[in-house]
């Protein structure tokens, strides 16, 4: 292995420390009126793991979803780059199109975990998962330049 690779492998937790995470969110999630709780783990570009479980509410488009609460915590903690997110739900479902459209905001082709609680069933990533992300350079007004394949699509 290459000296880079090396650290960071000591930099960057494994996927068993954010299943670790993920599963103990999980079992603080608020999921009363669906019964179906999520549990996600996020590791920001310092290393750093950071959790977050859904948070239903009766108002049903209220309710928060757990990998959207692990962003927020991420993005307070100060990361704007994250490495890999672990999602763990009871048949190891993938986030929703809010989900992955929050985290195209930040990265854009994020490894991500698909898990259970028998662990890991699927590697994946969120190009994969959300291949015409909305990108911030399509806003109106943006200053960024379009993304590559944007750009032969538009000229």
């Amino acid at each position: 292995m290459s000296e880079t690779g090396a650290n960071q492998n000591r930099r960057f937790p494994d996927w068993q420390a954010l299943f670790e995470a993920a599963r103990d969110a999980r079992h603080r999630a608020y999921a009363p009126y669906s019964g179906y709780t999520v549990g996600a783990a996020l590791v920001g570009s310092g290393g750093k793991i950071y959790s977050g479980c859904n948070v239903e509410n009766v108002s049903y488009g209220l309710t928060l979803c757990a990998e959207r609460v692990a962003m927020a915590s991420a993005v307070a903690g100060g990361e704007r780059r994250w490495e890999r997110l672990l999602v763990l739900t009871a048949d190891a479902a993938v986030p929703c199109g809010a989900c992955l459209q929050v985290l195209a905001e930040f990265c854009r082709d994020l490894p991500i975990a698909l898990a259970n609680e028998t662990g890991i069933v699927r590697l994946t990533a969120l190009s994969q998962l959300l291949p015409q992300a909305f990108a911030s350079e399509m806003a109106p007004g943006s200053q960024k330049e379009p993304h590559q394949t944007d750009q032969e699509f538009i000229g």
